[in-house]
């Protein structure tokens, strides 16, 4: 039976590697579609609890988890053995950048170095990791050709962006259209087939490359729209124009603009990063990529600025920041998550900290905070508010009482505009 009509039957056996935001969600699409799905990751604690149908992450609810894993159709293991039985591999490893801005290609590297050991004929093999330009057909190509088989005749080979928004209830990974390029036409036409019997709609380009820069320029685009906004959010600090103001009145013209927003800076795994990517890249061919270099430096400025803010409106109230109690709302890098990765909340704490400040934070996501040598616990916001000296809006989550709030705080300097509507001397917006 080839591979064509094995996945036209949901004949075909799946698998996920890497089993995190983006691989658990994909890998619950093919299963609730019909297929058996195999999801690999390294970490014994994810695979005990999809076994238990006890799901982590917060976009894919346990009750949907668990009854495709009570009927079969979705197992999870840390033995990349079952790959020797599977029909297509979705790679969904984390993709981070070392301190010095290039790539770390090591998870992608080895969970490749794993497949290619046991790549048989006839396999559909798409890479989902985030990567530069030419990752597919410089790296990846060669690692499974070494078996002596072939992309786009004897095993098909492709790269499609993840598009996951962690906490978007309105576009997830049914509905968000999905992008794919193949080493081959033959491979990006399996690959569309493959795609199309779980997600509503695949957009086939002409390459692997094109569908990793694809990915590249969405990001770019929101990091430097974001540091362009938050460059003109310090200026309007500088010359006392409210900001949040001049974007909802720009906001209103229905062409030639599309509002952006200011914030403590930029978190998650891909918007601080994934520019990062291209730039290294550029950089491989000689050319300097000045625009996202810019927008990097200004969102990195950000913690910084907001720190600063505080400090200024407690000394307007006559205090030092040195030991005063700062109270910060949200650690997650975005509302309603309870994902702290790249989070601005945390170099924010950290520059506090070394100002000598006190620092609580609440956050009903994430209830401990073990990241980067901090070891704090959320406590509960109203009553937290009324014994701090500063109340530090970092992530706007809706489960806030924001007026209540309020009512306790002495002083709120809100980097959200979270308190949208709500007029009080006490509050300085960013």
């Amino acid at each position: 039976m080839d591979l064509a009509h094995k996945i036209r039957t949901r004949a075909a056996k799946v698998g996920v590697v890497g089993l995190g935001y983006v691989g658990l969600p994909l890998a619950v699409e093919f299963a609730r579609a019909g297929f058996e799905v195999t999801g690999i990751d390294v970490d014994p604690r994810k695979v005990d609890r999809i076994n238990a149908g006890d799901s982590y992450v917060g976009d894919v609810p346990s009750a949907d988890l668990a009854p495709l894993v009570e009927a079969g159709k979705l197992r999870a293991t840390a033995d990349f053995a079952v790959v020797s039985g599977l029909d297509t591999v979705n790679i969904c490893v984390p993709t981070p950048l070392r301190k010095t801005k290039d790539p770390d290609m090591s998870y992608i590297v080895s969970a490749c170095q794993q497949i290619a050991r046991r790549i048989h004929p006839g396999m559909l093999l798409i890479l989902e990791s985030t990567t530069y330009p030419g990752t597919t057909d410089e790296l990846l190509l060669p690692m499974f050709e070494e078996s002596g088989l072939r992309a786009g005749r004897d095993f098909f080979l492709c790269f499609s962006p993840e598009r996951v928004d962690p906490g978007n209830k309105v576009h997830q990974t049914r509905n968000i259209p999905k992008v794919v390029g193949g080493i081959t036409p033959a491979c990006t036409e399996m690959g569309v087939l493959f795609y199309s019997q779980a997600l509503e709609r695949v957009v086939p380009v002409s390459s692997t490359q094109v569908a990793e820069m694809v990915k590249l320029l969405e990001n770019t685009f929101r990091m430097i729209n974001i540091g362009m906004v938050n460059e003109l959010a310090m200026m309007c600090d500088r010359m006392g124009i409210n900001v949040w103001e001049v974007i909802d009145a720009a906001a209103t013209k229905p062409f030639g603009f599309m509002p952006f927003y200011p914030g403590p800076g930029l978190g998650g795994h891909c918007i601080p990063i994934d520019p990062f990517y291209l730039s290294w890249k550029t950089r491989q061919a000689g050319i300097e990529a000045r625009f996202i270099e810019l927008a990097g430096y200004i969102n990195g400025q950000m913690p910084q600025f907001v720190v600063d803010k505080v400090q200024n409106a407690l000394n307007d109230q006559g205090k030092p920041l040195k030991g005063s109690h700062v109270h910060i709302l949200g650690v997650a890098y975005k509302k309603d998550i309870d994902d702290t990765r790249e989070s601005p909340a945390l170099d924010i704490m950290h520059i506090l900290l070394k100002r000598q400040a006190v620092i609580t934070y609440s956050d009903p996501h994430v209830p401990d905070l073990t990241a980067d040598g901090l070891n704090l616990h959320s406590e509960p916001p109203v009553e937290a508010a009324a014994k701090a000296d500063c109340v530090l809006i970092v992530t706007d989550h809706s489960a806030f009482d924001y007026p209540a709030i309020l009512e306790q705080a002495r002083l709120v300097v809100d980097t959200r505009n979270a308190m949208r509507g709500l007029v009080s001397d006490k509050i300085v917006r960013l």
